[in-house]
């Protein structure tokens, strides 16, 4: 299978099962676009006729064209059959039983009363609670105890607000600095805050232990005040912005994000991330959200015209400030076409209800924090592991060959299947498809695909 399409004055071909990106002059792309199809002598009639008034090109230079596309199918970079399904599950069937990450769940409550949180305000549809240090300590155990030889494991700090157990966060990490030799165990941290309690001891405390700051700003003033509020209705901008300069300042502007959310509202989010840009930061994300179909916030099929728009739009930004010496990253164009994950990993997608679970403040275990509080969903808990198995297996059955609408899409390899989580909000199934999110990745994968050409021809 291949994928064709124009962008930022590049014609670009990526041929989907061998991984291989071709940046292409316009006869090429068009002799691609007909190779399969037609024979030699058609193909090559058809170019000469629609590049008549070309003087710069010849019949020969169509013909050399043509030789060359059939050496680049010849050596397996274009129109490459797919053989990867046997392949599907078998990482996971490899790892099963084996966690690598969690997501703690260190404060089931939050400062801010932000309206499309998907979390309740931090509750999950249940009661506020805050996560124990014996509890916390029992999941790190659990963690270690089912990591089998990995060396590397991962724990997110999430909340509601994690800053508001924020002592159970420093005991935790002190635990697992005290274990990680006797254990052979390198423990890596993420904290995600939305900024109000950060102080000095946060701080030096996060430069310290947190391979990541996950740092919550919706951009421009205006629309994060709109959202991000206290629970007096006041907007947050005026107290976080200088907190998260200060925060990152001392990163040496390095390893943190900062982590907006785009709804109907704003779907011009570009502008978001230009507020983000003239603050000095420069490592962004801007997500979705992430919510029912009824609420306000929800982006609507009137809204997909303005993001696609945006999505190119930011490209060209990327572009343009990489040139002029000022580049930032933004995490949904983070690619790499010259290594990238392996096939298996492309495949198989997700790790969430196998090798990455959330851990509820009392100890239940979820595939991931979207699924805390839909009972359906829970797998066990940190005491006595895994219970649920059909849950779990059904989890270890996701990948892109368990959505029939996957098999025949260009974005396959680049998505693994997409988030199962969203899936299930929008279909009732976790191998479902959530189609908006779908057509919002393959516009990100086009972007950042052209983009990386770009830097790379550049």
């Amino acid at each position: 299978m291949i994928h064709q399409y124009k962008l930022g004055g590049y014609n670009i071909v990526l041929d989907i099962c061998s991984g291989a990106v071709h940046a292409v002059d316009e006869v090429a792309y068009d002799i691609i676009a007909m190779f399969l199809d037609n024979d030699k002598d058609t193909v090559i009639s058809a170019m000469a006729e629609k590049y008549a008034d070309r003087a710069d090109i010849t019949k020969e230079d169509i013909q050399e064209c043509y030789a060359q596309v059939e050496a680049l199918k010849d050596s397996g970079k274009l129109f490459v059959e797919d053989t990867f399904e046997p392949m599907a599950g078998e990482l996971k069937r490899k790892t099963a039983g084996v966690v690598k990450a969690l997501c703690l769940h260190i404060a089931h409550t939050c400062n801010l009363n932000c309206a499309y949180c998907f979390a309740s305000q931090g509750k999950y549809q249940g009661e506020r609670a805050l996560m124990s240090f014996e509890v916390g300590k029992r999941a790190l155990d659990f963690l270690v105890e089912n990591s089998g030889t990995r060396h590397n494991l991962e724990v997110d700090f999430f909340g509601g607000e994690p800053l508001m157990n924020f002592d159970v966060v420093k005991q935790l990490v002190e635990y697992a600095r005290s274990i990680e030799k006797e254990k052979g165990k390198n423990f890596r941290f993420t904290l995600t805050t939305n900024g109000v309690l950060i102080d000095d001891d946060v701080i030096d405390f996060a430069n310290k232990e947190m391979s990541n700051v996950v740092l919550s700003l919706d951009g421009r003033k205006e629309v994060h005040d709109k959202f991000r509020v206290d629970y007096s209705g006041n907007g947050s901008w005026e107290k976080i912005v200088p907190k998260f300069k200060k925060l990152v300042d001392a990163r040496g502007n390095k390893d943190y994000y900062m982590r907006g959310t785009f709804t109907h509202h704003n779907p011009d989010f570009l502008e978001d991330i230009k507020t983000m840009l003239d603050l000095g930061f420069t490592e962004l994300s801007m997500e979705p959200v992430v919510c029912a179909d009824s609420d306000p916030s929800a982006l609507t099929y009137d809204d997909l015209p303005i993001v696609l728009d945006q999505y190119e739009k930011l490209a060209e930004l990327m572009i343009k400030r990489r040139k002029d010496g000022k580049p930032f990253t933004f995490y949904h164009y983070m690619i790499d076409l010259q290594g990238g994950p392996c096939i298996y990993k492309r495949i198989s997608g997700c790790g969430s209800g196998t090798e990455y679970m959330a851990v509820t403040p009392w100890g239940d275990l979820y595939p991931c924090h979207q699924f805390v509080g839909d009972e359906k969903y829970l797998l066990g808990n940190i005491f006595d592991g895994v219970k649920n198995t059909a849950i779990q297996d059904e989890f270890m059955e996701c990948n892109v060959y368990s959505r029939e609408e996957c098999r025949d899409c260009w974005a396959r390899l680049y998505c693994s299947g997409g988030c199962a989580a969203n899936a299930y909000h929008a279909t009732g199934s976790v191998k479902g498809v959530y189609k908006y999110g779908c057509e919002l990745f393959k516009k990100r994968m086009e972007c950042a695909i052209m983009a990386e050409v770009d830097r790379l021809l550049s």
